[in-house]
């Protein structure tokens, strides 16, 4: 052990001096972790996913089909397979996890990877129905940023995949992915504006993102900003941000309308989490990417959406769990912890708007999922504002951090994304009036535009701009309103 830890602050002192440092493993899940204190490189992507991350994607898959089988679909059409589940991949889980959820968007559509003698991913290859034993379920794959410029071989490996198991001679009862492929085919070929060949590539695509030099899934910035009126407003931005299409022969090109009909077909929206160091409710970005997938499909097709997440923290004990129950295991585990508060408490400032953040990440997972109870409502806003000796606390460290909350908790029951009663309610107004009058008293005269404790709700029609940029999304519900009268048509 003293080999193990030894040589931190020599390599540290080393990296100062611009001298050599030896390469070593991320900290998670690599056998060669040991000695710590090197200079740490993250993987070979050739080779994700790894053998063993395999076999970790196959049993969250299998896991998160049995739960949508018990409680996703409770009895409709007999427990029946979802034909498509979103999934957000993060780069965390190439770099971090080997490619466990890359495995898993792989065996859920019935194929694996093709692995050379050195461990080389060379391609995939399709899993016969008779191993597979179920149908092959379709999968929307939103990735992040950095997954788009890191990782394109991934994005290649998933497309590929797609692109073989549409053009099986299969019937499409237990092959969603050609049933959803031949479907657009139909549509695009019925424009008018397109070949057989390119109808059918753009009816394969898989795998999207933001447009190239982007990041985000912008999302987490409208709720940040209370620029939605309606679900479909955080619908578009999700859609508009998200509608390029990336693959073997494609990277960035524009499909919104593409990616909005898969959209339709959605059923469980899903992202594997590897690591203990972080949570969901410590970045925007987790609520903005599958928050964000979830109320688009929900919005653009009028079901209700499952949201799971895939826990591989511990990779001898992967789990899947609803996401309802993952927001309240962080939440009694970390933001109500008051071991928790009172480390926070240390850092002063910071730990007030490491706090007031994690609430309003909570707000945001409300906002796009419809998935956070009254009772943490109701805890955050005793715990943290109507508290008095927490409030004093929070007065004299980050008075803007209290205001925040109070804000957005107030927000939250004026959606009534929070439904409080009514004592409760007017606890929580009652110190937020008080501090937004001390704060704009010690503000004095302030030009230009400021935050201060109003609440401006916006949508993209209201700023001439904005509407300008997202212009071309009206076609998206332009088709679905069209598909619509469709299908009342063909029941008169």
């Amino acid at each position: 052990m003293t080999r193990g830890v030894g040589d931190e602050i020599t390599n540290l002192s080393r990296g100062f001096n611009s001298e050599y440092i030896e390469s070593g493993a991320l900290t998670r899940g690599k056998i060669d972790v040991l000695p710590t204190g090197r200079n740490f490189y993250a993987i070979d992507p050739m080779k994700i996913p790894t053998r063993a991350a395999w076999r970790i994607g196959i049993k969250l898959t299998d896991a998160l089909l049995a739960g949508y089988l018990e409680h996703g679909d409770e009895g409709k059409d007999g427990g029946k397979y979802p034909e498509n589940i979103g999934f957000v991949l993060f780069t965390s889980d190439i770099f971090r996890a080997d490619g466990e959820e890359v495995s898993q968007i792989l065996y859920t559509m019935g194929a694996r990877p093709v692995w050379g003698e050195n461990g080389t991913v060379r391609s995939v290859e399709v899993v016969p129905l008779s191993e597979l034993k179920r149908p092959r379920i379709d999968c929307t794959v939103r990735v992040g940023g950095i997954v788009r410029d890191t990782s394109p071989n991934i994005m290649e490996l998933i497309d590929e995949a797609a692109q073989k198991i549409a053009a099986l001679d299969e019937p499409v009862e237990m092959n969603y992915v050609k049933k959803h492929t031949v479907e657009k085919m139909e549509r695009l070929l019925g424009t008018g504006q397109y070949d057989e060949a390119t109808a059918q590539r753009k009816a394969s695509y898989r795998v999207f993102g933001m447009k190239p030099g982007a990041y985000g899934a912008g999302v987490n910035l409208a709720v940040f900003a209370s620029a939605w009126k309606e679900d479909k407003d955080l619908a578009d931005v999700f859609i508009d941000w998200s509608g390029y299409a990336y693959g073997k022969d494609v990277f960035g090109e524009e499909n919104h309308v593409e990616f909005a009909d898969l959209l339709k077909t959605v059923e469980v929206t899903y992202r594997s989490h590897e690591s203990d160091e972080f949570d969901i409710l410590d970045c925007c970005c987790f609520f903005g990417y599958q928050g964000g997938f979830t109320i688009a499909a929900e919005t653009i097709s009028g079901k209700e959406v499952q949201v799971y997440h895939g826990d591989t923290r511990d990779p001898d004990r992967p789990a899947i769990r609803e996401m309802k129950d993952e927001i309240e295991r962080v939440v009694r585990t970390r933001l109500l912890n008051p071991k928790w508060i009172e480390g926070k408490k240390r850092h002063g400032y910071k730990g007030a708007g490491d706090i007031s953040k994690r609430v309003d990440h909570v707000y945001g997972w409300s906002a796009t999922t419809k998935l956070v109870a009254d009772w943490v409502f109701n805890e955050m806003a005793e715990r943290f504002v109507i508290d008095e000796e927490m409030r004093e606390w929070f007065k004299e460290n980050n008075p803007w951090a209290l205001e925040e909350m109070g804000r957005r908790l107030i927000e939250a029951a004026e959606r009534e994304l929070w439904k409080p009663d009514a004592e409760l309610l007017e606890k929580l107004k009652e110190p937020y009036l008080v501090l937004e009058g001390l704060m704009e008293e010690k503000l004095g005269v302030v030009e230009g535009e400021y935050q201060g404790g109003e609440i401006t709700v916006l949508a993209r029609e209201d700023v001439e701009a904005w509407s300008a940029k997202v212009k071309g999304i009206e076609e998206v519900w332009k088709n679905r309103e069209g598909k619509e009268r469709e299908r009342e048509l063909r029941t008169e």
